[in-house]
């Protein structure tokens, strides 16, 4: 692939997805608590039937036979009761409590009265007050497969099964390099210079598409050897190398020479995307023997964050063993123009509801005002634009680790 044809958008991230799905790596036992964030690798199933025994859902009292009837003893939760023997017998029964062996209904406290003999008196009400085995999940039902991102419902449901570990996909170590010596890491911009942004923000998207961050490092010098040398180091230990700027082909552009004599092979170079054009992602061969991934991000800001959604974020889903979500489907809140043959991602604000989205402003490729308070992208493909009121694609940026929409 040439710098003369770029990819088609949706291609490219089918490119970088089913390249990260051919690496991804294996699985790894974790503690439960430790698992918000990563991946299922095998299905998680029912290890009883959930819930494992009847369970009473009031504090009330467990009945046999028709009433009043006769109070012999009381039930709490974490115990096994014995059963009830007799006809007109009850036992005083909390919340969470195991329901004991023939009892025929549970009386709420509230809806009960003791009489002066003791006996208790009742009606049950017309949906029974306990759960029951199985109400929930079967004995070995599979209640989310593999590739599913965990989160702390899930963890919780985990620990009700019964779960100490989950058997969770390694996750994917990545390690970022800023290029430009125009940068400064401290301080306001001018003189000429400006202040890197990318460095402080990349590694954030990074964990949100769930890979673990090695290393920062930056501003690396505008020499191919100090290219060369910061991409071998960064190899030594990442999965995924990002870099910012140098994609395209300047004076002081390196990243395409370091990448040929690293022997790197092109997956994509240059997507059909505005903004981001000069975006690309390689696969290189790494130390020991095992291929690693560099993406090229555009050394402007929005541009770089567009890089990451239609790269980094399709490949980290891969080798994450994940699904590639679908895009979901909105409306826009206004005109959205389209840019000739190039997918246009819009910035764009989501309403409460998360169905109309308007474009923001302040979205040029050297802001990030527009991105800070944008929810994700319009998109709008080759050759058309987007009306007030059409239904159009919506790639939003990621949540917290894990985090459901």
């Amino acid at each position: 692939m040439t710098e003369s044809t770029p990819v088609d958008w949706e291609l490219a991230r089918t490119l970088a997805y089913e390249a990260g799905r051919a690496a991804a790596r294996g699985a790894e036992t974790i503690p439960l608590a430790e698992a918000d964030g990563r991946t299922l690798a095998e299905p998680l199933r029912t290890l009883t039937d959930l819930p494992a025994f009847p369970t009473s859902s009031i504090d009330g009292w467990a009945v046999r036979g028709a009433g009043p009837w006769r109070p012999v003893g009381r039930v709490l939760a974490g115990g096994t009761p014995p059963p009830l023997t007799a006809d007109g017998d009850c036992v005083e029964i909390a919340t969470g409590a195991m329901v004991p062996e023939h009892a025929t209904a549970l009386i709420r406290i509230e809806d009960s009265v003791t009489g002066a003999d003791g006996r208790v008196s009742g009606e049950p009400r017309t949906l029974p007050d306990w759960r029951l085995p199985g109400e929930e999940a079967d004995l070995g039902e599979e209640l989310f497969p593999a590739g599913t991102a965990v989160d702390p419902a899930i963890i919780g449901v985990a620990a009700t099964c019964g779960y100490e570990t989950l058997a969770v996909r390694s996750r994917p170590s990545a390690a970022m390099l800023v290029f430009g010596d125009e940068l400064l890491t401290a301080g306001p911009p001018g003189a000429g210079r400006v202040r890197d942004s990318l460095g402080p923000q990349v590694p954030g998207w990074l964990r949100r598409y769930g890979a673990r961050v090695e290393s920062v490092t930056g501003p690396v010098k505008d020499t191919l050897t100090a290219h060369l040398d910061a991409i071998r180091s960064a190899l030594d230990t990442a999965d995924l190398v990002c870099t910012t700027g140098g994609t395209m082909h300047g004076p002081v552009d390196h990243l395409h020479p370091a990448l040929a004599e690293l022997g790197a092979s092109y997956l994509v170079n240059t997507v059909a995307v505005r903004p981001g054009f000069p975006m690309l992602l390689a696969r290189v061969p790494g130390p020991d023997g095992r291929d690693r991934f560099l993406a090229g991000l555009p050394g402007n800001p929005q541009s770089a964050v567009i890089a990451l959604v239609t790269l980094v974020a399709p490949l980290l889903a891969g080798l994450n063993g994940r699904a590639l979500p679908p895009l979901p489907s909105v409306t826009a809140g206004s005109d959205v123009a389209g840019r000739g043959g190039f997918t246009h991602l819009a910035l764009a604000t989501l309403d409460v509801a998360g169905h109309t989205a308007t474009p923001a402003g302040h979205v040029g490729s050297a802001m990030l005002r527009g991105l800070a308070n944008s929810h994700g992208f319009v998109v709008v493909r080759p050759g058309t634009q987007a009306a007030a009121g059409d239904t159009v694609p919506f790639l939003p940026l990621p949540l917290l680790p894990g985090e459901r929409p």
